[in-house]
């Protein structure tokens, strides 16, 4: 059995994949195998893994028909026979000691996954630079070099990172819980992520930055395209796990608010182009909420004044473009040179008077 297996899923990323390809086959861990998957790639960047195949022996190419992220990283796992599992991403990179040293890691504290941090790299700006959620700076204070578990540090779950590509996993662990990537939607390592740490009884925090992550607009997660669509649903597959692993109600204000939250900053990056099927998603999962009483009634109890706001904007409004508009004279409104005299009507007066009028 092979120390770790690589899973590489590739889509047309020609220009960074020689970068990736060289920080794993130079890896100082030489006892690797390296699954690339070729999910139907209509760039060179199938001739770029052939090439690499035919001077290293590790490495197995997979070539399939356009699935996504989550189809291809789900086969490539189910072709790994390692010990231990690492999912990277095809246009980052992973410093040269990093399979080695995790590995020892894993292997000397006997645990589920270990965790490492990564640094941000610009690639327009040519510029590095670090960002706490994926720093984990407070997760690091808590555990300090101890093995721990998601009931140690219940109040920090928010704070680590969902990416796979921070993260050395046990395989047999991985492939025990059944945990694989939703098929078909972006943001998918949210709910690999979340599964993983539920299940975990051994988990082992290595604050060191092993991982690069680049930046660029054109990237699945920054694009503003259609895709971005898939985050509402993927956020429902979240509560979906929260729920299955009991702890729902113990999260369920941070839930809340992120699913407010996410929806609008999502809404507002997304290309002006997709912005009114995106709006119409959003306020049918908004109204499916306001269809469930008791639902309804824990969910405004617990939205911030502002999420609370944005909930009732996207409710009493019948367009993207409205939204937008009810949004900048709510801001305008609320910005230090005016002030609102008049007090607010109750969440649930307003949202009723919106369902009612949608409804007719």
């Amino acid at each position: 059995m092979v120390k770790v297996s690589v899973v590489i899923p590739i889509y047309n990323v020609e220009k960074y994949l020689h970068d990736c390809l060289d920080t794993i086959v130079n890896q100082t861990l030489k006892d690797i195998e390296i699954i690339c998957v070729n999910d139907g790639s209509t760039d060179s960047s199938l001739e770029i893994i052939k090439e690499y195949a035919n001077c290293d022996d590790r490495i197995t190419v997979i070539d399939q028909p356009n699935g996504g992220h989550a189809v291809a990283t789900n086969v490539g796992i189910q072709h790994a026979t390692g010990k231990y599992l690492f999912l990277m991403d095809s246009d980052d990179i992973l410093k040269l000691n990093a399979l080695k040293d995790t590995y020892k890691i894993a292997e000397d504290k006997n645990v589920d996954f270990v965790l490492f941090k990564a640094i941000n790299y610009d690639d327009e700006q040519d510029k590095y630079y670090e960002a706490e959620n994926y720093s984990m700076n407070m997760v690091a204070h808590r555990v300090k070099d101890n093995v721990f578990s998601y009931d140690d540090i219940k109040d920090l779950i928010f704070k680590i990172t969902v990416t796979p590509w921070s993260k050395l996993y046990n395989r047999k662990f991985i492939m025990d819980n059944n945990i694989t990537f939703p098929e078909g939607l972006v943001f998918d390592d949210n709910v690999f992520f979340w599964r993983v740490l539920f299940s975990a009884k051994r988990i082992y925090f290595h604050p060191e930055f092993l991982f690069t992550r680049r930046w660029y607009a054109t990237s699945s997660t920054t694009a503003g395209d259609r895709r971005f669509i898939d985050s509402i649903e993927i956020y429902n597959l979240v509560w979906d796990v929260f729920r299955e692993y009991g702890v729902f109600d113990e999260h369920k204000k941070t839930l809340y608010n992120n699913k407010v939250f996410l929806a609008n900053m999502r809404f507002r990056k997304i290309k002006d182009e997709f912005k009114e099927e995106y709006f119409m998603h959003m306020k049918d999962d908004f109204l499916k909420i306001l269809s469930d009483e008791k639902l309804y009634d824990d969910f405004i109890a617990n939205l911030s004044y502002k999420n609370k706001k944005i909930y009732e904007q996207v409710l009493i409004t019948q367009s993207a473009e409205e939204f937008m508009l009810c949004r900048s004279t709510y801001d305008m409104l609320n910005s230090s040179s005016w002030k609102i005299t008049k007090p607010l009507r109750k969440s649930k007066q307003v949202a009723k008077k919106a369902y009612h009028k949608i409804k007719k």
